[in-house]
């Protein structure tokens, strides 16, 4: 059972690594386009490195705050970097806005899911 899992888990970040490779290379040297994928690729690094700590950190533990914390920025990270990206190519500034507003309500939607939601005993 945990064989197949690291073998999932490799393949998965082989294949997240392959296609941000092809990304860059169909980049044709834009550097915009080149800096968003190594940004996106090393916040997913970062948040799947978060939260594999935190699933091994004991329950109530600081190190699961962090952790938490940690889980939360990298997410965070990740929809306003792809927010931009998108508001950018709509056909409207009211279209792109919502895609705005609808980014910031996710981030504060998890900031309170994950910090001010009170949690089962």
């Amino acid at each position: 059972m945990a064989s197949s899992a690291a073998c999932l888990l490799v393949v998965g970040f082989l294949f997240l690594t392959g296609n941000s490779l092809v990304a860059i290379r169909r980049s044709d040297g834009d550097a915009a386009a080149v800096s968003f994928v190594v940004a996106s690729y090393v916040c997913l690094l970062a948040m799947f490195y978060c939260l594999r700590w935190f699933e091994a950190a004991q329950p109530g533990s600081a190190s699961r705050g962090r952790a938490r914390v940690g889980v939360w920025l990298a997410t965070t990270l990740l929809t306003a970097m792809f927010s931009w990206r998108v508001a950018a190519i709509m056909p409207s500034p009211m279209v792109a806005a919502g895609v705005c507003f609808i980014g910031a309500s996710t981030a504060a939607g998890g900031f309170y899911t994950m910090f001010l939601l009170p949690r089962a005993a």
